[in-house]
């Protein structure tokens, strides 16, 4: 896809990038999931500046911001874990959600499972996100289990935890 560019987010500026660009997406998509208070709470607690450097340096998260005609289209963050990779998140701006971004993204993470031995792609979704809950179906992910995580602050995050087996 000619038109795509990932960027391993590296530096300060780029990890303000990625906030910026969560504060708008999950206000778009998750205020009528789960209402206002808990995404900017969840954003706080997740997505901010802060929280994104202390993943990179601390938990071996990382992350990409995804470009497309040379603007902000998206990001994700993954992390390995037990042979495996955790795909923490994929978040697609709606204005770019009918370029097949993610199914190039999942291209992406297919081969980077190739080349770091990895047997399956996880993640959680929000069971009443239909939306992604359908992409990932299509990707070829199954439902595997229920989780309802206390994030603090009287929130949960009610999810459907979901695998993809490589070869």
């Amino acid at each position: 896809m000619d038109h795509l560019r990932i960027i391993p987010v590296t530096n300060d500026e780029l990890v303000l990038s990625v906030s910026a660009m969560a504060d708008e997406i999950w206000h778009e998509h998750y205020d009528k999931l789960v209402g206002q208070e808990q995404v900017d709470y969840m954003l706080e607690k997740f997505l901010s500046p802060d929280a994104l450097t202390r993943q990179i340096a601390e938990e071996d998260y990382e992350y990409f911001l995804i470009s497309y005609d040379y603007t902000f289209a998206g990001f994700s963050g993954i992390r390995e874990k037990d042979g495996s990779l955790f795909l923490s998140k994929l978040y697609i701006h709606e204005d770019f959600c009918k370029k097949h971004i993610s199914s190039e993204m999942m291209r992406k993470f297919i081969e980077l499972c190739k080349l770091r031995n990895l047997d399956k792609i996880w993640l959680t979704v929000n069971k009443r996100n239909f939306r992604s809950i359908d992409v990932y179906k299509h990707f070829g992910f199954e439902t595997v289990r229920e989780e309802c995580t206390d994030i603090g602050a009287g929130y949960v995050m009610d999810d459907y935890i979901m695998e993809l087996k490589l070869n």
